[in-house]
């Protein structure tokens, strides 16, 4: 069953960068911006992290705390974290467990090839832990404009 906005969020406990472990329910009464992203270090994925890098004072000033989740390593997150100057947390999903209980984790085809990987997908959470605005294959370019609009749109 896919999750749709207004659902609750499913829980999580993640390791993450600073060798922090977060789970969604120490972030209560907190909006959260988690965003699904396939690979560290990639152009896409590259882009959407300094997206969202740049951004981040507009994101913080409407109340979001911002987490990247994909299934890389805490080891690859953190340099991924250190080469882009990234200021906030990134988590590893190394068994795509989240990413399947948020239904991002699919069938992907590249060249004529089908694998299993993460559909770029960003959720905004509610501080009560609801989904408030889901974000289905994400087009990077114009995204964190879409998420600061979304958030603005809330409230504080």
């Amino acid at each position: 069953m896919a999750l749709t906005e207004k659902d609750m969020a499913p829980a999580f406990s993640l390791p993450g960068t600073d060798g922090k472990t977060i789970s969604l329910k120490d972030l209560k009464g907190k909006k959260v911006v988690l965003y699904f992203y396939p690979k560290d270090d990639t152009p896409g994925c590259t882009t959407e992290a300094c997206n969202f890098r740049d951004g981040i004072a507009d994101l913080e000033k409407a109340g979001a705390v911002v987490l990247g989740v994909s299934p890389d390593t805490v080891a690859s997150h953190e340099k991924f974290r250190a080469k882009f100057s990234l200021p906030y947390a990134l988590l590893a999903d190394t068994d795509h467990a989240v990413a399947e209980g948020y239904g991002v984790w699919k069938e992907k085809s590249m060249y004529g090839r089908k694998y299993m990987g993460i559909e770029r997908t960003t959720f905004i959470i509610d501080g009560n832990g609801a989904i408030a605005k889901i974000f289905p294959k994400v087009k990077v370019p114009d995204h964190h404009a879409e998420v600061c609009a979304a958030l603005a749109a809330l409230g504080a």
